[in-house]
């Protein structure tokens, strides 16, 4: 793990990234005690599905989501969820919950034999669609936040979620580009998903 970062990356108050504007959710809890955050899940998201650039996922991880807004939304109605962080289509970086506690994104999950991911990674949620591509910003607003994880935390993986709940999520899909991803980061030493 690189020693030195520049300050932006370095930058932490009780787990929330100082690169990323703040808006808390009530939707967390505790890590199981002495946790080692090894984890970092990439997700998909965008409310309704396919639309772009309204605060629907900001409303949704804050409980305040007008579920009659939208036909989509009586699906989820009543659904309590959040992710540490979300990368709009322009890379603006939204923290919801500190990394230093457990953020509800991944669902039934098992990464390498260890289940319940959410105990045990941070969740980024990029605005897309499953199969979509997505968008330069985000790839490197993306890479910052990984940066800025891998130096506050000891992330050794980098998954999506349809790699720790195979059969029941596809997200972040095959829109999006992991060799990108890890060429942008040249880490040597952290497990990728291998291209497809």
């Amino acid at each position: 793990m690189a020693t030195a970062e520049p300050d932006s990356i370095a930058a932490w108050n009780d787990g929330w990234w100082l690169g990323a504007r703040r808006c808390g959710s009530p939707n967390h809890g505790p890590r199981p005690e002495g946790t080692d955050i090894s984890l970092a899940l990439i997700h998909s998201i965008s409310l309704p599905p396919g639309v772009y650039g309204g605060d629907e996922v900001e409303r949704l991880f804050t409980n305040r989501l007008n579920w009659d807004a939208h036909p989509y939304f009586q699906k989820i109605r009543g659904l309590t969820v959040s992710s540490h962080f979300f990368i709009r289509r322009d890379g603006e970086v939204i923290q919801f919950v500190s990394c230093d506690e457990r953020a509800w994104h991944a669902g039934q999950s098992s990464w390498r034999g260890r289940d319940n991911c959410n105990d045990y990674s941070i969740g980024i949620e990029l605005e897309g669609l499953e199969g979509e591509i997505f968008e330069a910003l985000q790839y490197h607003a993306l890479a910052d936040v990984l940066r800025a994880v891998r130096w506050r935390y000891s992330v050794r993986d980098v998954v999506g979620h349809e790699h720790v709940a195979p059969g029941r999520k596809i997200d972040p899909g095959a829109g999006f580009d992991w060799q990108r991803l890890r060429t942008s980061l040249g880490w040597t030493d952290v497990d990728f998903p291998s291209a497809s």
